[in-house]
C-alpha cells in the first residue's frame, strides 16, 4: 500500500525523512520552525504540486518523481546524492539544485541554480531553461535537447555530453572537456573550448572571440563563425566553415576550409604549427 499526504504543511527538522512508497502532493514546505532536509533518506515517492522553501529537502533519495513543483530561491542544495528521479515542469531556483546525482531526467522547466549539475552522472534536461555558471562542473554522461542555456564558465571537465537543438549563451564553455559533441545548436562564448579534448560540433552557429584554442582531436562539420578572431591556435582540427572566419591564428595541425578568412597569423608560435588553412574562393 501506496502512503498518501495530501495537501499539508510541513517546517520541522526532518519532517518526513526516510518516506518511503508515498504519494506527496499539494504540500508545502515552509514556515517559522525552518527544517532542513525534509524529505532526506526518501524511498520510491512521487511529489506533485507541491512548494518549498527550506533547505536540503531531497538529499539520499532513491527513486522519485517531482512534477508541477516550485523550490524557490530559499530551497539551496535542494537535491544532492540522489538517484533514479525525474523532475518535469518545475521551477528551481535555489543555488546548487543538483550535486553528485546519477540518472536524473530534466524536462519542461525553467531552472535558476548557480553551480547547478557539479560532480553527476546520467543527468539529461530537455525542452527546459537554465541560468548556471558552472554548469554540469566535473560531470559526465550528460544530455541537453532543446535547451536555452544563460550562465558562464559551462561544461568544465565534463565527460562525454552530447547537446542538440540548443541556445548557449555561456562563457569559457567546455574547458578541459572530452568526449562532447554539439549539432544543430547555437553557441556564444569567449574563450570556447580551450584545452578540450574530442570536441566535434556540426551544424553549428559559433561566436566570440578567441574560440577553440590548445584542443586536441577538434572537429568542425557545416558550421558558421561570427566574431571570433584569434581562432584554433595551437590546435588539432579539422574544420569545415561555411562563411567567413576573422581571424585564424597558429593551428598546430590539420585543416581548417573556409568561404574566406580576414587574417591568417602565423608569427610568433611556442611550437611547431603545420596546420593549413584553405580558401574556397582562392581554391
Amino acid at each position: 500500500m501506496r502512503r498518501e499526504i495530501i495537501n499539508k504543511q510541513f517546517d520541522e527538522e526532518r519532517a518526513l525523512y526516510h518516506t518511503q512508497n508515498a504519494d506527496i502532493v499539494g504540500c508545502v514546505f515552509a514556515g517559522p520552525a525552518d527544517g532542513e532536509s525534509v524529505l532526506k533518506e526518501s524511498r520510491d515517492i512521487n511529489v506533485k504540486n507541491c512548494e518549498f522553501s527550506l533547505r536540503y529537502p531531497l538529499w539520499h533519495v532513491d527513486g522519485f518523481t517531482l512534477s508541477g513543483s516550485k523550490m524557490d530561491e530559499l530551497t539551496r542544495a535542494a537535491i544532492w546524492y540522489s538517484r533514479g528521479g525525474k523532475i518535469d515542469n518545475c521551477v528551481l531556483s535555489g543555488i546548487k539544485a543538483v550535486r553528485e546525482c546519477s540518472d536524473i531526467e530534466i524536462s519542461d522547466s525553467q531552472i535558476v541554480s548557480e553551480e547547478f549539475g557539479w560532480k553527476s552522472a546520467g543527468i539529461s534536461l530537455r525542452d527546459s531553461e537554465i541560468t548556471s555558471e558552472y554548469l554540469f562542473l566535473d560531470s559526465r554522461d550528460i544530455a541537453l535537447k532543446n535547451v536555452r542555456m544563460k550562465g558562464k564558465y559551462s561544461f568544465q571537465y565534463i565527460e562525454n555530453l552530447c547537446i542538440e537543438d540548443s541556445i548557449l549563451d555561456t562563457k569559457d564553455a567546455f574547458w578541459h572537456s572530452k568526449n562532447v559533441t554539439v549539432k544543430n545548436s547555437v553557441v556564444k562564448g569567449e574563450y570556447l573550448g580551450w584545452f578540450s579534448e574530442g570536441l566535434t560540433l556540426i551544424n553549428c552557429k559559433i561566436s566570440g572571440t578567441q574560440p577553440l584554442c590548445y584542443c586536441k582531436n577538434l572537429r568542425l562539420s557545416n558550421c558558421e563563425t561570427e566574431g571570433c578572431d584569434l581562432s584554433f591556435e595551437y590546435s588539432d582540427v579539422i574544420a569545415e566553415i561555411n562563411g567567413s572566419i576573422v581571424s585564424v591564428k597558429n593551428p598546430k595541425s590539420g585543416i581548417i576550409v573556409a568561404d574566406s578568412v580576414g587574417e591568417i597569423i602565423t608569427d610568433d608560435p611556442v611550437m611547431e604549427c603545420v596546420g593549413k588553412v584553405i580558401t574556397r574562393a582562392k581554391g
